[in-house]
Order: structure tokens, then sequence, then C-alpha cells
């Protein structure tokens, strides 16, 4: 559905008190005068290249980012480099596509992008921070500045200058399965979260500092709102609601100054984002005033029209698409030479008008020259030493206990004493550094098991803070609870990212409240600690557990876990949204659900159960 049938008369008055307000961020215009001079000595094809994103998997030889004048390159979750996959591994890796690009006539540098969106966490042994709806469970600005600036300076130790993030989605139906990448579900919580990241990232001000990281605020716009919390599906509102619900964070973040904007794979009233002119040129570049440039997401322009690849790039283009990601999946023969050949086409057919793509090339190349490119790609050595360094695990660990909500602490079971006699911990995630760290974690999906180095589990911590008389038994399966003083149980869900973690039902899975109820048969207090990317509906568990804490996807830092549960720290982390009490009522914006928890709740260390 075209996006003009809601610009009736009515719904302009009534979107008046969502009218952005005058645009105050900084308008990238220190340089402006050495990007137009250097766009005005560019050809057809060096212009097109700068608009065209790779990813590294896709490119059949690294010298054509030379050959085909590309200015961006991408690794997705799964291209890693072919050495292996550390730090020095990922800086060669960069530093090669980057000499290629050094070469060509004008030596434009590339832009680097990757999916850092809970630390470096592509490369093995960096700083896994919580995922985001961790740390929207703080409500700390400042503290997710603190994360994105240590993310930022890990990611400029491999050579990579910019980060698909910070994800300012508003989730509303936590089938979502990516849920877990919003920082809750109401704007006014996302939003100063989603400034704090982009600061964070960029510093106050995109600059030429080695560690300025390009931002990239995401997805643009509604992602959060699909029926059903369908990955990549349709948004049914009005547009007073999309303004209400979604806009609020890009407006926020706009206003901080953020380089880039990922558009997004849903559709708005059965229109594809990725053609939707009106939202991406007339609403964020014109009212919001953003003057970065706007990035496509993977492979997302092909879902224009399946059938016709060149009308998918007239179409976006001519939306407002500055940079188009191309990663050639399985199956599809669409790839950058062919995307570049048919641009070339569409402008000399005048399907594309020639400022189009000079408004697209001047965005991108005003962004590298404000971020120094021009004048320096080389590392640091001592930023690519740094990475998953004692300082870095420090904010990560500060981060994850800050994060921790406490649902119930009936009879005052938590904090646990460091010298209890007997504890036994169940639950095959207290052992595994994947399922607390969650999907996007070195692998795309993530995974179970010892994913990266240097990370720390949940059981490592617990077996760190008790005292050296206390005895710690741990079994996966609950089979070793005999005489036992108090009872961990760590469940929760597997390892999931987009796509397969969309799931039609939140019930805890049934192990896992097996689990629950063997251990409360024993007698002892337990404490139940809950893994997983959104609220899960939890039947019986909040009912035999003693005390519950939703402890998110809180990466590879768990010792911020057992400072809470043993008392060196109190909690203070609240809910970022709504905690569902059934099945029947998921969504936040459903105005027939009675919540099990409200947004904003959590305890400290008194008894009861959170209002």
């Amino acid at each position: 559905m075209n996006c003009t049938v809601f610009k009736t008369a009515a719904t302009i008055t009534a979107l008046a008190s969502f009218t952005v307000a005058a645009h105050s961020a900084p308008l990238f215009s220190a340089r402006e005068a050495e990007a137009k001079a250097l766009l005005a000595r560019m050809t057809l094809d060096e212009k097109i290249g700068q608009m065209v994103q790779v990813d590294s998997s896709a490119l059949k030889d690294k010298s054509d980012v030379q050959k085909y004048f590309l200015g961006s390159v991408l690794s997705g979750g799964t291209s890693d480099p072919a050495s292996g996959n550390t730090a020095q591994d990922w800086l060669n890796f960069v530093n090669e596509f980057q000499s290629h690009a050094l070469q060509t006539r004008l030596k434009i540098p590339i832009l680097y992008g990757i999916d850092a969106v809970h630390g470096h966490n592509n490369v093995d042994g960096a700083t896994v921070f919580p995922h985001h709806i961790g740390l929207g469970a703080t409500h700390d600005p400042k503290l997710v500045e603190q994360a994105e600036r240590v993310t930022a300076q890990e990611c400029a130790g491999t050579g990579m200058r910019w980060a698909f993030a910070p994800c300012v989605t508003v989730p509303q139906d936590p089938r979502w399965g990516r849920t877990y990448e919003g920082y809750g579900d109401d704007p006014e919580v996302v939003s100063p979260l989603g400034v704090g990241a982009t600061i964070g990232f960029q510093r106050k001000e995109l600059s030429a500092d080695p560690t300025s990281v390009l931002a990239c605020a995401k997805h643009f716009l509604g992602d959060g709102g699909t029926s059903n919390g369908v990955d990549q599906g349709n948004t049914i509102c009005d547009e007073a609601t999309l303004r209400k619900v979604h806009l609020p964070p890009y407006r926020a973040a706009v206003e901080a100054g953020v380089g880039s904007i990922m558009a997004s794979y849903n559709s708005w009233n059965g229109e594809k984002l990725h053609g939707q002119k009106y939202l991406l040129t007339d609403v964020l570049k014109g009212e919001l005033g953003f003057r970065g440039f706007i990035v496509s997401d993977w492979a997302a322009i092909d879902q224009i029209n399946t059938n016709d690849f060149k009308f998918c790039i007239e179409r976006s283009i001519n939306a407002g698409l500055d940079m188009i990601m191309i990663p050639n999946p399985p199956g599809k023969p669409n790839n950058y030479v062919e995307f570049s050949a048919k641009l070339k086409e569409l402008i000399a057919a005048g399907k594309v008008p020639q400022s189009r793509i000079d408004d697209a090339v001047l965005r991108i190349l005003r962004v590298k020259y404000e971020m120094g490119l021009f004048e320096n790609t080389a590392v640091d050595p001592a930023l690519t030493a740094s990475i998953g360094s004692p300082e870095h695990r420090a904010v990560a660990r500060q981060c994850v206990r800050e994060s921790l909500v406490v649902l119930k602490n009936e009879g005052r079971a938590l904090p646990l004493a460091k010298n209890i006699k007997r504890l036994a911990v169940v639950g095959a995630a207290a052992d595994d550094l994947g399922a607390q760290c969650g999907g996007w974690t070195v692998d795309w999906q993530g995974k179970h098991g010892d994913v990266t180095r240097g990370g720390t589990t949940i059981l490592a911590a617990i077996r760190q803070a008790v005292s050296p008389e206390t005895q710690v038994t741990f079994s996966p399966d609950g089979s070793d609870l005999k005489n036992a003083d108090a009872v961990i149980v760590v469940v929760g869900e597997a390892p999931y990212a987009e796509g397969a973690g969309d799931r039609k039902q939140l019930d805890l899975p049934e192990k896992d409240a097996v689990l629950i109820a063997k251990a409360k048969a024993t007698g002892a207090p337990v404490v139940t600690i809950l893994l997983s990317g959104r609220p899960l509906i939890l039947g019986s568990a909040l009912d035999e557990s003693r005390a519950f804490v939703a402890a998110w996807l809180p990466g590879s830092e768990g010792q911020g876990l057992a400072d809470v549960l043993f008392g060196d720290f109190k909690p203070t982390g609240k809910l970022p949204r709504l905690w569902p009490a059934s099945n029947a009522h998921l969504r936040s914006d459903d105005r027939e659900a009675k919540p099990l928890f409200k947004r904003g709740s959590g305890l400290t260390w008194e008894s009861g159960i959170s209002k």
C-alpha cells in the first residue's frame, strides 16, 4: 500500500504533535568543500563504485575493490578470514582490501563494516557485552556509551571503522527473533540509549580520531512492529502510530550526529521500506535533516521485486538509498558487477537522475573525510593488543551486573552467603559460554560451548566468588542435589539470531520447568537464573523459585552475575519492556494485556515479588 494513502487532512492534523524539531545535529560540513571537489573529479564508474558494498565472501577477487572502485566491504555473520579468527587475522584481512582501494586513481579508502552488535562479537577473544535488551535494563545512557566506546576501540583495532549498530528498534512482539537487539518496547527507553551508543561509537562528533567508528542506526523503520513478530514482515499501522512508536529513536540519533542509517527489511502496510521514498527521503533526509548516508540491508533491495533486479535498483536508489549491500547469496545471480552495469544503464536512460547519484556519493565522501580516512587508515598496534583486555572486560562486567533484573526474592533468598556449605548448580546453561552470549557471537546464529576465548561462564564465576570451604556441585540434569543448602538453576533459550529466532509461542522450555521443579523438591531454596533474549511465559517456574533473576544474554563476563548473586553489588536493573503473562497477549501494544510484570519492575534485596 502506498504511504500516501495515510496523508489525509485529518491525519496531517493528528501528526502535528509528532513533527520533528529543527535539526540540531552536526552537519558534517567541516570538509564539505573537499568532498565536493573530489566528487567533481570522479567518473561515473568511480561514483557507482562508491555506492557499492560487497560482502568479503562474495568478492570474486580482492583486486575487484580496485577494479570496480568499491566504496565499502563488509563481513557478514559467517564471512571470516580464511587464515583464522584472531584480531591479527582480521586486521591483515581488512588491510588487504584497503590496500587495493588505495591503489585506485583517486585513492578513495574503503569503509569496512561489521555487525558489532554486542561488542566486536565476530572476533575470537573480543569482549562480548550483554545484548541490547540487557543494556536496556540498565536504563543508563552513560554506561551504554562506555560499552560502545570499548566496542569502537576493538573494531578500530582490526581496521574496521564502521559498526552496524546501534539497533534502535522498538520491538512490540517478543516472538520476533530480533527482540534482544532492541533496548526496550518504548521509544522513551530506546531513544536515550541509542544516543549513548552513537556517542560511544563516534564520540560527540564523527571525527578523525582513529578510534572513532561510524555508527549505523538500524533498521529504518518499523522493524519491531511486524504482525506476529515475523522477521522481515509487515508492520500494519497508521502513520501517527509509526511516528509515535518507531520514529523517535531515529530523530534522537540524527540529532546526536549518527553518520549512517540502515534501511529495514520490513514492509509498512505492504510496501517494502527499501523502496519507500516518502520515509527514506522526505522524512529521514528532509524532515529529520539526516546528512549521513543510508545503506541497504543484506540483499534487501532484491525483495522489492523478486523478478526484476534492475527495477529494484531503480526503485531503491530513487527512494533515497545511498549505498547498496550486495552479498551475492547462494542461488542468486545478482552481484556487484551486475548491479554496477544495470545502474549505469538506468542513469543513461534517465531513469535514475545524475543528481541522485551525486547526492549519494557526496554523502559517502563527506563521512569518509570527516573520519580522516583520506589521511590515515593505519592501525595503532596498541589498539589491536587491547582487544579483550581486562580493562575492557571490566566495563562489560559492570554492564552485566547492572542489567540483571531480580523479579522475585522471597524470604531474602538473595544474596547468597559466600560461605554457604554446599551449593548445587544445575542446568547445562550454567557452564555454556555460548548460551549466555546468544546469537551474533563469532557465528551468526551463535552456538553452544566455548564460542570465544577469554570469557567466564556462570559456573566458573560462582566458583570464583564463594569461599574455599564451600562445596559447589554441578549437574546439567539436576542429578546431584543431595544435601544442598541452596540450588542455583540456570535455564533459558538456546542461541539464535534473526529468522531462526522467530517463535509462535514463548513458553519456558518444558525441560527447564522440570529441572526447576526437581530442584524445588529438595526443599532447599531455589534461585532461578533465566538466560533469554526476551521475556518468556514462565508457567510454574516463578512460583517454584524462591528467587528469580532475568539475566538476558549477558555475554562473556559471567562474573557480573556472581557479583550480584553473592552481594558484592545490589541489583539495579529494571525491566525495559513489559513481561507478558500468557501467550494470548504477547504484544506490548495489546491494550487488553495484563502483564505479569510492568515495564520498570525490578527488586533490590527486599522480599517479595516485583510489581
